[in-house]
């Protein structure tokens, strides 16, 4: 970092104080408060904190932030402001790893590019005028530390054309005279704690709202950044081709944007922000994401993870301070989450979790997040319990904690409500690693049928597609079945090169003579689900259907001797009088527990493989993807 000597910054601090006062007026509100957030977003993620620049970058070095004027028990309590501030602030400049960035692009010209041109063109329309007017100030010292001009008068710049005006001044300006962006920096950096401008910089004791703290902190540091700049400008000579007083901004705007990021929120923030956060928050609320497993552990927690904690008592969930710790089956890695908090208790224990623990636990601040035992969760997942102290009961959902070989199988769902301390409450205990944490016998767990299936889950099947199964017919019968002609085979990658062109939208679908059955696979198609097709398709014999979509519609159908047997959706009651009506789908559909919403479309799958006698497998898809031959439905029968 420049050695500014002393006296150099007592004599910038008049000029700079005044220079402050007039721009104060000028900053508009809303810029000035995304400026002003940037401390909260780097307090919310202390990880991203910079103190050096990746090999090539010129490198100013950080000093420690410096502390608030003035504290208080109250806005320490607030959280820190490591959580809160995440939801409000903007992105903190990522100085050091910005793509655009270039290898020898100054930190403060950097953190310029990350505000981006919106805010910056916003800021220079404001700022530019009064700039223009202010007079440019006589610093003697100030004229030793200019950069001086390129060797020889010449220089070249060239812009993308994209820049912000701001930012291409600043950049051809510091270009010229290279150096002079650090040199505002370093030069605000020192002023920032020097006595004549830190009264300037305090929020005024009136501004309440998150709004008015975060602009006023914004607006104060901005109007100073800003002030240096021009008196730094105004000692040197621009080039003919530099705006004076948009470069003067840009530079202005980059060190503002530095120093915001490494200084402390006002005390008053902290309070301002729960408010606000505390007015917005609705219920219910739900979020999905996956946390980072570390020592078969994440939690719900409102603070620091605990070092040690006993899952002996229920074998799945303990009740910590601030939050609960829930034991995976994991070791390491990332684990399924979804986290809903509720106005009340849920009206029943849903199924398909193969254990659930419902426990108290007090919350002394509010805003829990789920979380890691590093401290680390996705956005989503963090500061979304009621931002309220209080009691709550967490009702805690696990599956696949046995299921090593596969990794997908382990998911969570935490409920959260408001409600008196009471009793924990097992509502499920079923699988292996609970009875062995319980000190239990373990008990025997035979395999589900829908298993052999999992692998549809990583497969190109994964998110939509229509699995049609047919005995009894050939190939070509199929094909006719389906309204495609057996004569017209083409390469899937022609016809996906069709649809991605958007030239039309039509149904395909590839078959496969399988020696039992004949498959038919549609990649997020449905023709195989319609009445017509699979009355056609099993004229002499049977023909089943399962069809999924990522928007969690499916339909699974049974066909036999050209009679639609049952079509309907898994799980949903209405199917039921349908099904016990025809004993080969009953006897299909036997024992899959088609009520429980996981592996639905899994569980489908055995069903068709009971009715035809034939289920698809992996090595099926792969002739098929090999093959790579696909028909275009070009007729389609309306069902009757």
């Amino acid at each position: 970092m420049l050695d500014v000597p002393d006296e150099l910054v007592d004599e910038l601090g008049p000029p700079v104080a005044a220079g402050m006062r007039l721009l104060l007026g000028v900053i508009p509100a809303g810029p000035a408060a995304r400026l002003g957030r940037l401390g909260a977003s780097e307090q919310a993620r202390p990880e991203t904190r910079h103190t050096s620049v990746r090999p090539g970058h010129r490198r100013v070095p950080l000093p420690p932030p410096r502390q608030p004027v003035s504290t208080s028990s109250e806005s320490a309590k607030i959280l820190g402001l490591r959580r809160l501030g995440a939801l409000y602030a903007p992105r903190v400049p990522d100085v050091a790893g910005h793509p655009d960035q270039t290898p020898s692009e100054p930190l403060g010209l950097a953190a310029l590019r990350e505000v981006g041109p919106l805010t910056t063109e916003r800021l220079l329309g404001a700022l530019e005028l009064t700039v223009t007017g202010m007079e440019p100030v006589d610093v003697s010292g100030l004229t030793l530390y200019l950069p001086p001009p390129p060797a020889g008068g010449r220089y070249g710049f060239a812009s993308a054309g994209h820049d912000s005006e701001a930012l291409t001044a600043a950049l051809l300006l510091d270009g010229v005279r290279r150096g002079l962006a650090d040199l505002v920096l370093a030069l605000a950096r020192r002023l920032a704690v020097h006595p004549s401008i830190v009264p300037l910089l305090l929020v005024a004791p009136d501004a309440a709202d998150e709004q008015a703290v975060a602009a006023q902190h914004g607006r104060a540091h901005l109007a100073l950044a800003v002030a240096v700049a021009h008196t730094v400008v105004g000692h040197m000579q621009a080039p003919p081709l530099a705006d004076r007083a948009a470069a003067t901004v840009g530079m202005g705007i980059g060190a503002a944007a530095v120093l915001l990021g490494q200084t402390p929120m006002p005390p008053a923030y902290g309070p301002a922000l729960l408010n606000k956060i505390r007015a917005e928050y609705l219920l219910p609320r739900g979020s999905f994401g996956s946390v980072r497993v570390s020592q078969h552990r994440f939690g719900l927690v409102e603070g620091s993870f605990p070092e040690t904690v006993d899952f002996a008592g229920n074998g799945l969930v303990a009740v910590v301070d601030g939050g609960a710790v829930i034991r995976t089956g994991m070791a390491d890695g990332p684990a399924r989450v979804q986290l809903s908090v509720l106005a009340e208790e849920p009206p029943e224990v849903v199924s398909g979790w193969e254990e659930i623990v419902e426990v108290s636990w007090h919350a002394a601040e509010g805003l829990a997040s789920v979380l890691g035992p590093d401290g680390t969760g996705e956005p989503q997942l963090r500061a979304q319990t009621p931002p309220w102290p209080g009691d709550y009961r967490l009702r805690v959902h696990a599956r696949g904690r046995d299921d090593r070989d596969d990794p997908d199988a382990e998911t969570y769902e935490l409920v959260v409500w408001a409600a008196p301390a009471a009793p924990e409450v097992v509502h499920r205990r079923t699988d292996r690693l609970g009875h062995r944490l319980r000190g239990e016998p373990e008990q025997a767990r035979p395999a589900r049928p829908e298993h052999a299936y999992r692998w549809v889950r990583r497969s190109l099947l994964s998110g939509a597609a229509t699995v049609t199964v047919t005995t009894g017919a050939t190939v070509e019968e199929v094909l006719r079945a389906f309204g495609a002609d057996p004569d017209r085979p083409e390469s899937i990658r022609s016809i996906e090169a069709d649809l991605y062109a958007g030239d039309s939208n039509f149904p395909w679908v590839a078959v496969l003579d399988a020696g039992p059955a004949i498959l038919a696979v549609e990649y997020n198609g449905f023709q195989g689900s319609r009445e017509s097709v699979l009355r056609r398709a099993s004229a002499r014999g049977r023909a089943a259907s399962m069809f999924w979509n990522v928007n969690a519609l499916m339909r699974l159908s049974f066909a036999e001797q050209g009679r639609l047997l049952a079509a309907f959706e898994p799980g949903m009651s209405a199917a039921e009088p349908e099904v016990d009506a025809e004993p080969a789908v009953a006897a299909a559909t036997a024992g899959l527990e088609l009520a429980d919403h996981v592996d639905r479309h899994l569980k489908g799958l055995v069903a068709v493989e009971r009715f035809t006698g034939y289920g698809i497998t992996a090595a099926d898809l792969d002739r098929v993807t090999t093959a790579g031959t696909g028909f275009r439905i070009i007729s389609l029968v309306d069902d009757l």
